[in-house]
């Protein structure tokens, strides 16, 4: 495999110098907007706050990213003022509404947003989350795997890498009922594996994999401690399944659960992690007291990171080394004065 020029270059603008994704993620809308919603006693989160914590995230974090993936509700018109041209932009395309019928959540673009108006601003990678199960009722599933391939067709036709994100859910049979972002209490590992490797088929024409840890957060041993092993098997067969590059999400694991379970991901071959709530929560629970939120950001926040991208730096696999690029992932095709002709217009 290799990759057409607008993914090369949407790829390099992610990563750093050495291939390594550190990226920081300011899209979510849940969870941000729920715990302002209920600070206020309001149905509705007011737009300059929830738009202000995102301004703030990229001003004290984007130092520490590579990427920064931000979502068109919020972060967009507020905080790309303040972004820095040297960083990576990933911009989101699903609605964080999703339909759920207690078998199975139908994923939705964002209303008036696109793949294209991405492109158009000046995005370098599209982010989609798509909730899946394979027990799931079989409409739902057909209805997650169309909307998945239309993506992928219309970021090939725009030439902009697809970095598509996988998260498990309770089903109405499962014991822990929610409809929020986090992890899901009792997931089965077999679950994410099972839906890694759907969507690793061709068809779907994804780039780069944002995965959840195919256990428990709070179960992951962290390599070198007891039942590691045991552990790293699981992991390796999710990479083994990715079959591209792929990186690890938080679901709002804490600090020290999130970096064991980053010592796992880069040695099954990950390239690195695409994080917010492991990053930011804790800053976030001072709210509304903007400069203690401020002020933990650019402390402890930015510490954490300091750790993570040392241990992605030392442990990390470039992307362009994964073994679907042959060893060319990096390599422009076809590098002679014949690129123009072959190079396709939308």
């Amino acid at each position: 495999m290799s990759l057409s020029a607008g993914k090369l270059w949407g790829m390099r603008r992610m990563a750093d110098s050495n291939g390594l994704f550190k990226m920081t993620a300011v899209d979510q809308r849940p969870p941000i907007k729920s715990a302002i919603a209920k600070h206020h006693g309001t149905a509705e989160a007011p737009f300059d706050d929830v738009a202000g914590f995102k301004k703030l995230l990229i001003e004290t974090l984007q130092d520490k990213s590579t990427a920064l993936l931000l979502d068109p509700h919020f972060a967009i018109p507020r905080g790309l003022p303040a972004m820095s041209p040297t960083k990576g932009l990933v911009v989101t395309l699903e609605d964080s509404i999703f339909e759920d019928s207690g078998m199975g959540r139908k994923s939705s673009e964002i209303d008036d947003w696109s793949v294209g108006k991405i492109k158009r601003m000046g995005g370098d990678a599209v982010k989609v989350l798509a909730w899946y199960r394979p027990d799931a009722d079989p409409e739902i599933n057909e209805h997650q795997k169309e909307f998945t391939r239309r993506i992928g067709e219309a970021c090939a036709r725009y030439d902009i890498p697809f970095l598509f994100e996988l998260l498990v859910f309770p089903l109405e049979s499962d014991a822990h009922q929610t409809k929020d972002y986090v992890e899901m209490q009792g997931k089965r590992s077999d679950d994410v594996l099972k839906s890694v490797e759907e969507f690793a088929k061709p068809e779907y024409g994804v780039d780069v994999f944002k995965l959840e840890s195919p256990i428990a957060a709070n179960d992951v041993p962290g390599v070198g401690n007891d039942g590691w092993r045991q552990a790293q098997e699981i992991f390796d067969e999710m990479g083994r399944l990715a079959g591209r590059p792929w990186v690890m999400l938080s679901a709002g694991a804490s600090k020290p659960a999130f970096r064991k379970i980053l010592t796992h991901a880069y040695k099954a071959g990950a390239s690195g992690y695409l994080a917010g709530r492991a990053i930011w929560l804790d800053a976030f629970g001072h709210f509304p007291d903007w400069d203690k939120m401020r002020t933990e950001l650019s402390g402890e926040a930015c510490a954490y990171m300091d750790d993570l991208n040392m241990l992605t730096d030392a442990e990390a696999t470039p992307w362009h080394k994964h073994t679907i690029f042959n060893g060319r992932g990096a390599a422009f095709t076809p590098n002679d004065a014949s690129f123009r002709h072959g190079y396709q217009d939308i």
